[in-house]
């Protein structure tokens, strides 16, 4: 008798490795508070049972991505050793950082990369006219799409009927007081964005900073990233993203295009 193919989702549920996704959940919950946690509070906030979060532990213990002496436990700098792998690997990090580094230097403000992850932004990559550590956007720094240029920027890429339902489907928890929440008014926002081809978000993401974004497309026209710079509302007026930022960033989007695959 002819063996029976399985069928995608079927070949889905059974490659499913449920133990490493709880592996993996249980990591990002040493995100929620400072410090050691508990296990008692690892499990809560990974929705896990208690003796299967200790077995989690003692397992990525073991690995030497969590140290702890059985009653709190911390993340090690061995974890570091994941997000470094995907920066060395991520083609946009790798080609857009010179880019990074002479719109910063050019315009003596920090600049950032960030890519869209579900319906938030994540910050990959950073240029600054020093190297040394400065105020800004750390790596791996998260938030919501559509209060930030960066987010509009990329959301742009979507037709207005997609984008409608995204964002009706999204949470758009305000911010700040000048977040703008309402779907109707982003849908309007982000449709002059596009057609003007860049994004100005003032004390939407952030109270008291201002952002000026352009979205990085591949070879096909297609949105993969965006770039940002921008600086304290006392420091720089918006006038000036605009003036002095904006032609430096689409300068930069530009010249890579023909380099993303």
């Amino acid at each position: 008798m002819p063996k029976l193919k399985r069928s995608e989702s079927e070949e889905r549920a059974t490659d499913f490795v449920e133990a490493l996704d709880r592996g993996l959940r249980l990591l990002q919950c040493f995100g929620t508070n400072a410090g050691p946690m508990t296990l008692s509070d690892l499990a809560r906030a990974a929705d896990l049972p208690r003796a299967t979060a200790r077995r989690m532990l003692f397992t990525l213990q073991r690995g030497g991505y969590v140290s702890g002496d059985g009653k709190l436990f911390s993340l090690t700098p061995h974890v570091l050793t994941l997000a470094a792998s995907y920066l060395r690997s991520n083609q946009l990090v790798a080609v857009l950082q010179p880019v990074l580094d002479h719109v910063a230097t050019a315009a003596n403000e920090i600049s950032s990369l960030a890519i869209l992850d579900g319906d938030d932004v994540v910050f990959i990559a950073r240029g600054s006219p020093a190297r040394v550590f400065s105020g800004g956007l750390e790596i791996g720094y998260r938030l919501p799409s559509f209060c930030t240029s960066v987010g509009r920027a990329m959301l742009g890429q979507l037709d207005d009927a997609a984008l409608a339902a995204r964002l009706k489907a999204m949470a758009r928890e305000a911010l700040t007081p000048q977040t703008q929440s309402d779907p109707k008014a982003l849908l309007a926002r982000i449709a002059a964005d596009r057609a003007q081809g860049y994004s100005l978000v003032d004390r939407e993401a952030e109270p008291h900073f201002r952002s000026i974004s352009v979205p990085v497309r591949r070879y096909d026209g297609v949105i993969v990233a965006a770039i940002n710079m921008g600086a304290h509302v006392d420091r720089v007026p918006a006038q000036e993203l605009i003036d002095r930022f904006l032609p430096l960033l689409q300068e930069g989007a530009a010249s890579l295009r023909s380099q993303l695959l």
